[in-house]
């Protein structure tokens, strides 16, 4: 009697070592499982936000641009006027201007901008012709035009707002645009009635919607130095 109960003491510790065995090596492939879904799962955010922001899905790294960081594009962000002729700007750089363009921060989240891509030789040069201070001939072959909705933003007074929303957007624009290695000038439209109706009739805009600028894009065929404009005396603390 006392070997048999010898032999289920053995039995019972031998069975429940085993159990506590498989307990552990299920945790552990439970939790490698969990690693590879958490992984698997990062990487999906991080190409979602990369194809949303970039076009190109090409993972997680491509978010940066392979460009310089955004403090040092805006410190080396410069007006350019003249362009490389023989270069067009290429399709997926434009759409990533694009995108940055409507990452920008809008009044109650109206999103009233609208952008008219123009790269048809003979809408540029009419473009040229009735905007000589736009650069258009310069040698661009690509102008973007940032309008904005009077109809889709806020009503009443608020409706002045799109100027603020699409100026945001223009900036966004041109920081995308340098970080690409282009180069671009922003030339302003609105509120010059003539500039407005040129504008207007060269690009079909309909009724409702404003031309705010002019942005011709290329590649540069000069390199201004760019300026300093730091002035801690323009900064009022608390009070003017």
């Amino acid at each position: 009697m006392r070997e048999t109960t010898g032999f289920a003491k053995w039995l019972f510790c031998f069975v429940l070592g085993a159990g506590l065995m498989v307990l552990v090596d299920g945790c552990d492939k439970a939790e490698d499982v969990g690693r590879k879904v958490m992984h698997k799962s990062g990487d999906l955010v991080g190409k979602g936000a990369t194809e949303f922001f970039s076009g190109v899905g090409e993972g997680v790294d491509a978010v940066k641009w392979k460009g310089p960081d955004v403090l040092t594009a805006i410190s080396t962000r410069k007006s350019i006027r003249k362009f490389d002729a023989s270069k067009p700007v290429e399709d997926d750089k434009i759409e990533k201007m694009l995108r940055a363009a409507m990452c920008a921060p809008t009044a109650m989240d109206k999103r009233p901008w609208e952008f008219v891509v123009v790269k048809d030789p003979a809408k540029l040069a009419a473009l040229a012709a009735r905007l000589p201070y736009s650069r258009v001939g310069n040698g661009a072959k690509l102008a973007i035009v940032v309008c904005g909705s009077l109809d889709n933003g806020l009503p009443g007074r608020g409706k002045e707002y799109w100027i603020h929303d699409c100026s945001a957007a223009t900036m966004n624009l041109l920081l995308a645009a340098h970080a690409q290695g282009l180069g671009a000038v922003w030339t302003g439209v609105f509120p010059g009635e003539d500039r407005v109706a040129a504008v207007r009739e060269i690009l079909s805009i309909p009724d409702g919607y404003m031309p705010l600028n002019v942005i011709p894009v290329g590649y540069p065929a000069e390199n201004p130095p760019a300026k300093d404009k730091w002035n801690p005396a323009k900064i009022h603390y608390d009070k003017w």
